[in-house]
């Protein structure tokens, strides 16, 4: 890592053996152990991400995302932490931090989140589940299930080794 092509700012919690590379910007955020960054992400504030996850490049993290451990973001995924986005209030005044709500997003355990997919703000990600690429994810995404297209929904279920689980076989 070379401070000179990364802003990382001091209040970024860094755990052992965080591998970041260039061009990364990351501030009031917290990063698990043995975390890889990939190039061109951004993480802000109040956004924690946890142990052994891998972000890939051109990803943005908002605020109020939280990732928890041996989650995979793949490469230009995007998170969205505001439901009614806009630049000005009603009067026509630039609005600040106190005219906004964050609305957190969770992504459990072992998830994975593929190219390019979009993220929107108030949504859980089941542990073990995938977001396939391209995927706008508008709603909860149930554990250990697959979801594809916009907006996204359950394609089939997902067990760890890569066999496929039916949904039917919960039931």
């Amino acid at each position: 890592m070379k401070d000179d092509l990364n802003k990382i700012a001091r209040d970024v919690k860094l755990g052992k053996d965080v591998k970041i590379h260039n061009f990364v910007n990351l501030y009031g955020c917290e990063i698990g152990d043995e975390t890889r960054i990939g190039a061109f992400v951004e993480i802000q504030k109040n956004a924690r991400i946890g142990k052994r996850c891998k972000i890939q490049s051109h990803t943005f993290i908002c605020e109020g995302v939280i990732i928890e451990d041996e989650v995979m973001i793949s490469h230009g995924v995007v998170f969205i932490n505001d439901r009614d986005p806009s630049a000005v209030t009603p009067d026509g005044s630039l609005k600040t931090e106190a005219d906004w709500v964050c609305i957190p997003i969770i992504v459990k355990r072992r998830a994975t989140v593929g190219s390019n997919a979009t993220v929107m703000c108030g949504v859980t990600i089941g542990e073990g589940s995938l977001v396939g690429a391209g995927a706008v994810v508008t709603k909860d995404v149930p554990p250990n299930t697959i979801v594809v297209g916009n907006p996204a929904r359950v394609l089939r279920g997902r067990s760890e080794g890569g066999k496929i689980r039916r949904l039917e076989d919960e039931n």
